[in-house]
């Protein structure tokens, strides 16, 4: 008999946690686009969100000031309006997963965070989103 958590199991489930990331990623991408709050585009969706991309994006929204100043803190001379957005709102997402998510690893918010960087943004925003939340994790992720 199978075990429930097969790898098949695992990777299935991580694949419906990547796509809330984007999912969310997208919602918060058109909010700041359009100078919207993001649960207005996210109540504004033909069909509701999923648990998961609900929670990231009105997670982000109810901390984006913290996490705002924390990123801008940690990103060694970038501003946040100097930043790609799609970076910026990347970085917002793993820091609300940091500091509202400690149940999720380190190494897999920042994984998924530095692959999203490189899918949607520039060539270089892996390695920044990288570095800025290697430099959040002791603040956000603190005990």
């Amino acid at each position: 008999m199978a075990r429930p958590h097969t790898r098949a199991a695992r990777a299935a489930g991580d694949d419906l946690r990547t796509d809330a990331r984007e999912r969310a990623l997208i919602l918060l991408y058109e909010a700041e686009s359009k100078g919207i709050a993001a649960s207005a585009v996210l109540a504004a969706q033909i069909s509701p969100a999923d648990q998961l991309t609900t929670l990231l994006v009105e997670g982000v929204e109810a901390n984006q000031p913290m996490l705002d100043e924390q990123i801008a803190a940690h990103a060694k001379g970038w501003t946040l309006q100097r930043m790609p957005t799609i970076d910026r709102n990347v970085l917002r997402i793993a820091g609300f997963e940091l500091m509202g998510r400690r149940e999720v690893p380190v190494a897999v918010i920042l994984n998924e965070a530095v692959e999203l960087a490189k899918r949607f943004s520039t060539d270089d925003s892996g390695r920044f989103v990288n570095g800025v939340l290697s430099a959040l994790v002791p603040v956000l992720r603190a005990e």
